[in-house]
């Protein structure tokens, strides 16, 4: 195997000094990932990766449920497969690390219409459990990388967006933003709510103090307050309402909850979001509304049951009478009864009208009651989406690390396996660093409490979740915030820095992914060949501690270069490695020959270097020719 070193015909050697640039990583310290399916498909073209130089692997599975040729999964790889990856790691010096399937967009459930459900979220379950087994078989410790992107969300609403003065999905977002509310009962969405629209709603009766009356001057509750009338237009009076409207209601809600609760109350569960109150406010409405029909339709309901009751008992007494009286004189009697039976008009309903108008006002009432429960059963169940999807992923990311725990205990690893949440695109909730940081910290929380239920002493529980639940930082991923930055280009990597220390310091980064882009999409650049401040990055990670896997993510080499593997060697380059290059053969290409430099781009439409500065003739000096050196 031949090196391809520092050579001074470089275009990036540091001419000042004849040295190269600082080293931040060396070749061993560089993984590369493996997308299963695409960027290798078998045990040899793994193993062919090896041989060329990579320090360590990740096995990306791109399939979920049943695989396929352009999406493998774990359960295509049998023992045979899985003893010849532990062999292949142990005997070339190269770690692994695993990644469940790309498909699963967090562990909140969220199918593609936007709810949530049950099954969805067992399959998510599943494919990290069989990643965690996969990764006990083969890795025999380290990193399961799980996406994150538990659900889209409006960026401008999050706190750290600052309103949308710091970031914003998109023109005004903060003042156009989508909120979904979901039922609590079934996680399916109950309706999405713009933020600028407006909607009716009554004027209430308050006294100076804002506090809620009654007509007759009372102090009530917010369940029996009850609208202005206005005199002068004989009706309630209402008005259009803004958001602004249901932010305020919400504080007084959860104010209430907070004097119901006491000591019991949780900031979490328990803090009601505008959105909540918007619909609650609705389905308190729409209650209201059934019960004043229930009332009206049930107006006059007793008089008609007490005249259907006199009628009934008047036709009994004429039947009886009927049975004793004379031939000549029934007709009399039976033409009353017909009367009786069939009525006079509206004025004088007979009993077959009032069982009719009965049974309509019946029907009318039950069902508007009917409805105001409904509503205000609804109305118990209302919760924001974002409440009822971090509930669900924080319980599947303690479920997935108690996986990760137990897999280690039952094959006896040397060392942990432990599940990492990545931080995922911008639109959705985990893409942000202090998104990512929540996820890991209440996962843990959870996993914590799983534990204690089980025996565990508080202290060893925490360490055990700890260990079990960390983050994949990815570079590439933070690095596409700068579209949705509001601010020049230097805060931004700032602002990258900055968030990348805040994680590094929580201790909680386990795994990470070096790949770039210029900030719009997630194109897989090899480091260096973007805009991301990724040098700077891994100074602030070896700073804090950090000595886990640096896995490159280079996809678009396989296409924009001669091979896939030409962005591992762009990689070594920028982080300033000496050997940037492989004398093997390697993705169908020919070995390297001793004359090739910049990665044998010779030949091809890359521009190579050229000699200056230092190195380049004197300008006096010329070829027989005549032609200058450049």
């Amino acid at each position: 195997m031949i090196y391809g070193y520092n050579s001074p015909m470089d275009r990036n050697y540091d001419v000042k000094n004849g040295e190269p640039e600082e080293k931040i990583l060396g070749i061993k310290d560089i993984g590369l990932a493996m997308a299963m399916g695409i960027g290798a498909r078998n045990i040899p073209e793994i193993a062919s990766k090896i041989r060329s130089g990579a320090g360590s692997l990740e096995i990306q599975f791109m399939g979920a449920g049943r695989g396929s040729q352009q999406g493998e999964t774990p359960g295509m790889f049998g023992k045979y497969h899985r003893q010849a990856l532990r062999e292949l790691s142990k005997v070339s010096d190269v770690s692994l690390t695993t990644h469940a399937s790309v498909g699963i967009p967090g562990l909140a459930g969220q199918d593609q219409q936007g709810n949530f459900s049950d099954e969805q979220r067992k399959m998510a379950l599943d494919e990290v459990k069989r990643a965690i087994e996969f990764a006990a078989d083969t890795a025999l410790s380290g990193s399961v990388v799980i996406h994150t992107g538990e659900f889209q969300r409006p960026i401008s609403e999050e706190q750290w967006a600052e309103g949308g003065k710091k970031f914003s999905g998109f023109e005004k977002e903060e003042e156009k933003a989508v909120i979904r509310v979901v039922n609590k009962k079934t996680g399916q969405v109950l309706t999405q709510i713009r933020k600028n629209e407006e909607v009716s709603r009554p004027v209430w009766r308050r006294n100076k103090n804002d506090e809620y009356i009654d007509y007759d001057g009372n102090v009530v509750s917010r369940g029996e307050r009850v609208p202005v009338f206005n005199k002068e237009k004989g009706t309630f009076d209402v008005k259009d309402v803004k958001w602004e409207s249901f932010v305020d209601e919400a504080k007084e809600m959860t104010e209430e909850n907070r004097k119901k609760y006491g000591a019991n109350f949780d900031k979490e569960k328990h803090t009601v979001t505008p959105e909540e109150a918007f619909l609650i406010a609705t389905t308190e409405g729409q209650a209201r509304i059934a019960k004043g029909w229930a009332l009206n339709y049930s107006e006059g309901l007793n008089k008609e049951f007490d005249l259907l009751k006199q009628l009934k008992e008047e036709k009994e007494m004429l039947e009886e009478n009927l049975k004793t009286m004379p031939e000549d004189e029934k007709w009399k009697i039976k033409n009353k009864i017909k009367r009786i039976e069939e009525g006079e008009g509206r004025q004088n309903p007979g009993i077959k009208d009032l069982e009719q108008s009965i049974k309509a006002r019946q029907e009318m009432v039950t069902g508007q009651l009917q409805q105001a429960n409904d509503q205000e059963r609804l109305g118990e169940n209302v919760m924001s989406a974002k409440k009822y999807a971090l509930e669900k992923s924080f319980s599947g990311y303690a479920l997935s690390g108690m996986r990760a725990m137990e897999e280690t205990k039952k094959k006896n690893l040397e060392k942990p396996l432990f599940i990492t949440m990545e931080n995922i695109f911008p639109e959705s909730y985990g893409g942000h660093p202090e998104e990512l940081k929540k996820l890991v910290l209440e996962s843990r929380k959870e996993m914590e409490k799983m534990l204690m239920k089980k025996g565990s002493s508080e202290s060893e529980a925490k360490q055990l979740a700890e260990t079990h639940i960390k983050a994949t930082l990815d570079t590439g991923h933070l690095n596409l915030w700068r579209k949705y930055f509001n601010g020049p280009e230097k805060e931004f990597d700032k602002w990258v820095l900055d968030q990348t220390e805040d994680l590094a310091k929580s201790k909680i980064i386990g795994n990470v992914h070096l790949a770039d882009n210029f900030g719009y999409q997630d194109e897989h650049l090899a480091p260096g060949q973007g805009n991301a401040p990724i040098k700077e990055m891994i100074k602030i990670l070896k700073k804090h501690g950090y000595k886990g896997a640096y896995t490159v993510e280079c996809g678009s080499s396989a296409t924009t270069d001669a091979s896939y593997f030409h962005g591992m060697m762009k990689t070594w380059e920028y982080l300033g490695s000496p050997v940037y290059s492989m004398g093997a053969a390697r993705d169908g290409l020919p070995p390297a020959q001793w004359q090739n430099i910049q990665h044998s781009y010779f030949g091809q439409t890359y521009p190579p270097s050229f000699v200056f500065g230092a190195y380049s003739p004197s300008n006096e000096w010329t070829l027989w020719s005549n032609v200058p050196m450049e």
